[in-house]
């Protein structure tokens, strides 16, 4: 299996009220792994990308809690978009996959859900340096 081929779209539970809906996520339930930490994107200025990066051993959940965007992905040999646009689904970012977040509509609100505390030595962020290590293995 390709790493592109570990990144998948996950149906978060959906509880219906005529009051309004609610959904939930919970780690190790939900998500393949124990939330270690949790952020969130918002107020992007028009034609703006985030992200930008890979992590070598951080696991990620993206989710459009509130308008949409795209999810860019890349495992140095394939790319991959994934669309959010809707606060039940989020797309599991399994670790060595580089991802940007773009296209976001106003008002867009991009919640991640992440495997571990931040850590600068996780980050890839030169695209150039990733593919050097994906397509060149020790």
């Amino acid at each position: 299996m390709s790493q592109i081929e570990k990144v998948n779209l996950i149906s978060l539970p959906r509880i219906f009220d005529q009051r309004g809906n609610l959904s939930v996520v919970e780690g190790n339930n939900h998500i393949p792994f124990q939330i270690r930490r949790v952020y969130w994107i918002y107020d992007v200025p028009g034609g703006e990308v985030r992200g930008g990066h890979a992590y070598k051993k951080l696991n990620e959940v993206i989710i459009a809690l509130s308008g949409s965007f795209d999810v860019v992905l890349h495992d140095g040999k394939e790319c991959r978009v994934i669309s959010l646009n809707r606060s039940y689904y989020g797309v599991f970012v399994p670790e060595m996959i580089w991802r940007s977040i773009e296209n976001f509509s106003t008002n867009a609100l991009c919640l991640i859900l992440a495997s571990d505390r931040y850590n600068e030595q996780d980050y890839i962020r030169d695209f150039n340096t990733f593919t050097d290590i994906q397509n060149n293995p020790e």
